[in-house]
């Protein structure tokens, strides 16, 4: 006994005799439908509406069909031949559009599972919150269905997409322009400020300001933020010290946590001394390479910051070879200090304006951090920056009305990992939606996650994330797997010829086959242009992304290309 499948227990003749019969019954249509044509127009009755039979009768000669009859056959035969011709283009135009693995678009994220991804559910929960002037952001568009997804007000996202996968264009870019309250962003490339700031500044009519102290944008500096004004306390000089280490610190670098934890401390407690003392941030280097000034114990002692006096003093009457170790290390921590061009956009200058947190959160404007990882990074100013805004905006909406926003703040943390190490990120997710900020984490993969969080605290981030959003180029099997099994299985009829000297049977098994919606093969393979969407409380949909070129702000936003290259003045 041997299996076959049904197609292949067909035969060369069958498959001839098949096709013989198609195109006989159709020249047979096209006869009918012309002689009733014919003779419709002049008058004349042909009873029999029978392809058959009229073949027949014209093939035995009981019928006689005039020559002016087969013109009207020939029309029908052209005009039939011209639909079929359009048809079979738009089938395979369609055809085209699809990319492989679509078919995984029928199998879940069905319209009834979605609907909490819907414009109308955002809308819904942007007039209960009492959001008036924006409903959401825009996330991608179904591959079945053709539904658009809209995040709502209160979500924050996760984009963990490989490299030239069109996180810019079709994520991070629609996002910024779709903001109508404040936005930050973070980025390593030009092209996000090129794409965005003129669009921003005739949308909002509000101010644009570039922070961008590795001229990455070639910005001239007509501002600066002071750190120092982020330091008001303890708590937030030892804030401020941990967002310096983490940018600083080599991902894969196995560090003595007591030289660590005391480098911080001493540094946290000079923070705290060079603000009491209205110091610019360099005023650290001067009393780290000179470990006999006692200022900065005199600054704490004097403004009652007690413990920290004490620390700082401590440090410097250990034994010297134990004093040398915390220096070093503090050293090190604070060593971006030495980049004189980016730190000048960190230190206060007369005939420069101040850019103030609580001021910029308060308003529409835009704040791009750039900053490139590598040789003379600016990472831990860019960091410290963006985490000043980001905790303004919590502190100014805790006291507006519902806690929250009226209009929500969008931060767009483009390569995160590289130019926003925020230990305290992953903490924090939860909270920002409720507060009306949302905050987007554009990832290159999970391990670069991980390189930043640890994997306890890339699976909280990943977790917190009301939208997960995955866009191809990313190779690592236990990411992939993790996906895999989030979107599902699903299952199919067995269908079984089976064929032996009794004759042919064909039996069918209902539901017996379990099969992966998207195998790990499949999402590593990912099309450009596809992404897969989980959201909270919905099932995993398969969509397309939406790039700028294609929305209605494409014209604006080829504008602001253009001025930003110098074309258009």
């Amino acid at each position: 006994m041997s299996n076959k499948s049904v197609t292949d227990s067909w035969d060369a003749s069958t498959i001839l005799m098949v096709v013989a019969l198609s195109v006989g019954l159709g020249i047979a249509a096209c006869l009918t439908l012309g002689l009733h044509l014919w003779a419709a127009l002049n008058g004349q009755v042909i009873e029999s509406w029978n392809p058959i039979t009229l073949t027949v009768e014209i093939v035995s000669g009981q019928l006689t069909v005039p020559r002016e009859a087969w013109f009207f056959v020939a029309g029908v035969v052209a005009f039939l031949g011209v639909v079929a011709f359009l048809v079979a283009a738009l089938v395979g135009r369609s055809r085209r559009a699809r990319k492989r693995g679509d078919k995984a678009s029928g199998l879940t994220g069905l319209s009834q599972d979605i609907s909490g991804l819907s414009s109308a559910s955002a809308k819904a929960k942007a007039a209960r919150l009492g959001v008036v002037d924006t409903f959401g952001f825009p996330i991608a568009r179904t591959v079945k269905g053709l539904i658009y997804l809209t995040s709502s007000v209160e979500d924050v996202t996760i984009n963990i997409s490989g490299p030239r996968t069109g996180k810019t264009t079709s994520w991070v870019v629609p996002r910024i322009i779709a903001a109508v309250g404040a936005v930050v962003a973070t980025s390593n490339k030009r092209d996000i400020v090129d794409a965005t700031r003129y669009v921003r500044e005739e949308t909002t009519k509000e101010r644009v300001w570039v922070f961008d102290p590795q001229a990455i944008v070639g910005e001239p500096q007509t501002w600066f933020w002071n750190p120092l004004t982020y330091v008001s306390d303890s708590i937030s000089a030892l804030s401020l010290a941990n967002i310096f280490i983490d940018a600083t610190k080599d991902p894969n670098a196995k560090s003595d946590a007591f030289w660590s934890d005391a480098a911080r401390d001493h540094v946290a407690g000079l923070l705290l001394a060079a603000a009491r003392g209205n110091y610019p941030l360099t005023k650290l280097h001067t009393w780290l390479t000179d470990v006999n000034d006692s200022e900065p114990v005199v600054l704490l002692k004097n403004h009652g910051d007690v413990l920290m006096a004490q620390t700082v003093q401590g440090n410097l009457e250990l034994v010297q070879e134990t004093r040398d170790g915390i220096m070093k290390n503090a050293t090190q921590m604070m060593s971006f200090l030495l980049n004189e061009r980016a730190i000048t956009w960190a230190t206060p200058k007369i005939g420069l304006e101040e850019f103030k947190p609580a001021d910029f959160v308060a308003s529409k404007q835009t704040l791009y951090c750039m900053s490139q990882e590598g040789r003379g990074s600016a990472a831990p100013i860019v960091t410290a920056l963006t985490v000043a805004v980001t905790e303004a905006a919590v502190e100014y909406a805790k006291h507006q009305k519902g806690g929250r926003l009226a209009s929500p703040m969008l931060v767009a943390l483009d390569e995160a990992a590289n130019v926003c190490r925020w230990r305290e990120l992953p903490d924090m997710y939860s909270h920002f939606g409720s507060r009306g900020i949302t905050v987007d984490t554009v990832l290159q993969s999970w391990s670069q996650g991980v390189s930043v969080w640890g994997e306890a605290g890339m699976k909280k981030l990943f977790s917190a994330a009301n939208i997960k959003v995955y866009g191809g180029g990313v190779s690592e099997r236990e990411f992939l797997s993790t996906l895999s099994d989030l979107i599902g299985d699903h299952y199919i009829d067995g269908v079984q010829v089976s064929t032996s000297n009794q004759g042919r049977s064909v039996s069918t098994s209902k539901n017996s086959t379990q099969r992966r919606i998207a195998t790990v093969a499949d999402l590593g393979a990912l099309p450009s242009g596809r992404m897969w969407v989980f959201g909270s409380g919905a099932t995993p949909v398969l969509c397309e992304a939406l790039p700028w070129y294609t929305g209605i702000f494409k014209s604006q936003v080829e504008t602001s290309i253009k001025k930003s290259e110098g074309v258009v003045a």
